[in-house]
């Protein structure tokens, strides 16, 4: 992304897309307040989120004794539900439905590729189902504090090792063919990616034309296999993102509040809800609805605009596909594949 003299006025960034995750499938009931179970319950969240600022619901199900559910057809009622509930926001399912562990000390497992590949036929459809890019390590006990997981369930050491192991399986074959799924089921997918390397990888599946939309990306920000804290590090992930991209940042715990400051006023996007932390910058509880409204607080302060859900939509641009790598490529403001024979750097278009 090009930062111009005047990139960090309010009036020339893009209002604010507030993404929420408010069902926090690594936590038992017990672990917090703040964990809807019912179905009831878990639209009123989304319901209380959205009147709070968030456009964007990372969705994720629970049974109703309290356990992620792994059954598509609960996923089709909550999005049911969730479309006659809040039918501004865009509805974001979590491609890892299964990361839970299920019992004490059950490893943390997640669905054959078969099973997986069945989010992009869920009904009715989500806008996005999120989509991590290269197999890679997801430990999200490294950055963890004692006080951070005081309390819950995460301080049995059967289901800490359970998310230390964690592994993400994302082979080529596995995520260009996920793709392909949803994108012919009009679902867009939402790119996580926790390195420069996943960046790389989708600019080349990009300019392979395997994946032809726009390109909507989380930088993700919880170590353990994925981006640290160092704001360098998100800084050069910036840079390196196209300008036609949209890029929202996702950290956990105490950094959520600071890290998301920093990404509001560079312009970005940010992510916040139980899901990344239980708590404020201050190390008191705060539920995903607070969290929600001190982003709205901060943008403010800083006279930039929230976007409202038909916002969210536009500067997503849902249901939005292209023709192939080049149009892709001219829409997200990136140089055009090179042609045979072409030497140096290829020129965008001009008039």
């Amino acid at each position: 992304m090009n930062f111009l003299d005047d990139s960090l006025l309010p009036e020339n960034q893009e209002k604010l897309v507030i993404q929420v995750a408010p069902y926090g499938p690594q936590w038992v009931p017990g672990d917090s307040d703040d964990i809807p179970v019912t179905l009831e319950q878990q639209v009123q969240k989304a319901v209380d989120c959205y009147n709070a600022g968030a456009t964007v619901l990372h969705v994720h199900v629970r049974e109703a004794d309290g356990k992620g559910s792994k059954r598509l057809s609960m996923f089709n009622e909550m999005l049911a539900r969730l479309r006659d509930a809040v039918p501004k926001m865009v509805l974001q399912v979590g491609g890892s439905i299964s990361f839970a562990p299920e019992g004490e000390g059950a490893a943390a497992k997640w669905l054959n590729d078969d099973t997986r590949h069945m989010l992009a036929e869920l009904d009715p459809r989500p806008d996005q189902v999120t989509v991590a890019v290269n197999t890679s390590q997801m430990n999200v006990m490294e950055l963890m504090t004692a006080a951070d997981v005081a309390g819950t369930s995460l301080t049995n050491p059967a289901i800490q090792a359970a998310y230390r192991d964690m592994v993400v399986p994302s082979n080529p074959s596995w995520h260009e063919e996920h793709i392909r799924r949803l994108v012919a089921n009009g679902i867009q997918p939402h790119f996580m990616l926790g390195s420069l390397t996943g960046l790389e990888t989708v600019e080349r599946l990009i300019r392979r034309g395997v994946y032809c939309g726009p390109l909507v990306l989380n930088y993700v920000a919880i170590g353990g296999g994925a981006a640290g804290l160092n704001p360098a590090d998100m800084m050069e992930f910036v840079r390196r993102t196209p300008d036609g991209a949209v890029l929202t940042l996702e950290t956990l715990n105490r950094n959520v509040v600071p890290m998301n400051t920093m990404a509001i006023a560079l312009g970005m996007h940010v992510r916040v809800g139980i899901e990344d932390t239980l708590f404020g910058p201050d190390g008191q509880r705060a539920t995903s609805v607070q969290q929600i409204e001190k982003m709205v607080r901060i943008a403010r302060e800083l006279n930039r605009e929230v976007a409202t859900g038909s916002d969210a939509h536009r500067i997503y641009q849902t249901g939005t596909f292209w023709d192939d790598a080049a149009q892709t490529l001219s829409r997200l403001g990136m140089v055009p594949n090179r042609k045979p024979e072409q030497r140096g750097v290829p020129l965008r278009r001009v008039a």
